[in-house]
């Protein structure tokens, strides 16, 4: 058992990790006691209680520093810390001499323990500190902030994703249903997490809670009060098509056995620090599984998604606005004197003209640009970007998923972020068990988008 002065040192950082304090700078006597308790981390001088002692002061250090000190902290670790040059360039000649002779196997274990870092030895002490696991995902989180293409640091990033994609493996994690009854502490997280539809109140949190709605979250066994990912989820009886209308405080509950259908309409990764660690898609199958078992009679799962690059490709591409708005859908917009003059809107003119999202509020002029728009977002979905993937990320992980396209819906989201991001459209994917696999395959081989043909018609018209 440590000793009370470690116990007490773990209380200190623990007490920093949640709370955090005032940042400070790096001076030079401070960076050089930082590299000797580093070289000690490295060299495992001393037993279990003298190592958590360091990796207590150094995360103590490190969680004071600003981020110009946190920098130097980390080019320290990457830049005197890596495999020895020299030994790997022996190991690799041993190896290359021993290919065709019975030492090969002992010749290419030396060389992968030559190649070994003592960055990651250091950083893996950590982890025997409260919260330490959460230090080392939020330090992960300061490297993408501070590496700035800084190359030592993105191979120090690199190396430590890694290990977190070992840690954070699916088998390792825990799937739990977040209820209205969950600690306090756990919905305060949800709160802040939000990252698809903010959560204004508590009772707009308990809205989201209630019998007709569920929410499911993976947990890591050393983060227990942290959520990695989250999905909220409407259990109803037909496909949503409007988001405000899902999140309304004011509408009756549904009776969720009735319900046939369940919509995953929020799903908000919450570290910063495990991006590139990917098990979104397992928490969906895995909260599928968990539906059907409580509701049988759910037989449709989609999603109510936002478009979040939609408006920025839009900008970006003047021709697909005159392929998508025909002449007829112009001399509507006119008539209801968007331009402010007698003339026919131009198709490029409505980048400009729909900047404000004001136009929305006029139901008139919102009809008449409804067919246009619709068509625009189709060919968003469906043109191939870079690597012929989707511009936009979240189709890209709902297809690689094996969903299918199924539905767009005209200002589904009207407030101010779905105006801004997607002139307040919003899609259906929906998750069809018969064809899930097939359409990752088709997907992940050469990109093939599963489509409703209605969508495909909208693109091409």
């Amino acid at each position: 058992m440590p000793s009370g002065m470690v116990v007490r040192g773990l209380r200190k950082v623990r007490t920093l990790l949640s709370e955090g304090s005032g940042p400070r700078h790096l001076d030079g006597r401070q960076l050089q006691r930082i590299r000797e308790l580093l070289h000690e981390c490295a060299s495992g001088v001393g037993g279990e209680v003298s190592a958590r002692q360091r990796a207590g002061r150094l995360a103590e250090s490190y969680l004071r520093l600003d981020d110009e000190g946190r920098a130097s902290f980390l080019r320290v670790i990457a830049t005197e810390f890596g495999p020895d040059p020299q030994r790997v360039a022996e190991a690799h000649a041993d190896y290359q001499a021993a290919i065709e002779c019975d030492d090969r196997w002992t010749a290419e274990s030396a060389l992968r323990n030559a190649m070994r870092s003592a960055r990651m030895r250091i950083l893996t002490q950590f982890t025997a500190l409260p919260q330490g696991v959460k230090f080392l995902v939020d330090l992960r989180a300061d490297l993408l902030r501070l590496m700035n293409g800084d190359p030592a640091l993105c191979s120090l990033d690199r190396e430590v994703e890694t290990r977190l994609s070992a840690w954070f493996d699916v088998g390792f994690l825990e799937l739990q249903r977040i209820t209205w009854n969950s600690p306090a502490a756990l919905l305060e997280k949800l709160i802040e997490y939000e990252a698809v539809h903010e959560i204004r109140s508590w009772s707009d949190l308990k809205n989201r809670l209630d019998s007709d709605r569920r929410c499911y979250a993976f947990f890591h066994p050393r983060m227990p009060m942290e959520p990695l990912i989250f999905v909220e989820v409407a259990l109803t009886d037909k496909l949503a098509d409007n988001v405000q209308t899902l999140l309304d405080e004011q509408a009756p509950v549904f009776d969720a056995q009735r319900a046939s259908t369940a919509i995953f309409y929020s799903i908000s990764n919450t570290q910063a620090g495990l991006r590139g660690v990917s098990f979104g898609n397992f928490l969906l199958k895995r909260v599928v599984d968990d539906l059907k078992r409580d509701y049988p009679r759910l037989v449709n799962f989609a999603t109510l998604s936002p478009l979040p690059s939609f408006r920025r490709w839009a900008e970006k591409n003047p021709e697909a606005w005159q392929k998508s708005f025909s002449e007829s859908d112009l001399e509507r917009i006119s008539r209801h004197q968007m331009a402010g003059t007698a003339s026919v809107v131009q198709a490029a003119d409505l980048v400009a003209r729909l900047a404000d999202g004001h136009w929305a509020d006029d139901s008139r002029l919102a009809r008449a640009l409804q067919h246009g728009l619709t068509r625009l977002a189709a060919r968003y979905l469906l043109t191939p970007g870079e690597g012929g993937r989707p511009f936009d990320p979240v189709a890209r992980f709902h297809l690689g998923n094996g969903a299918r396209i199924e539905r767009l819906n005209y200002l589904a989201d009207t407030s101010e972020r779905g105006r801004r991001q997607s002139y307040g459209l919003m899609v259906n994917y929906l998750y069809d068990p018969d064809t899930i696999e097939q359409n990752v395959e088709v997907f992940s081989r050469g990109g093939e988008v599963a489509a409703n043909p209605a969508i495909r018609r909208s693109a091409r018209d």
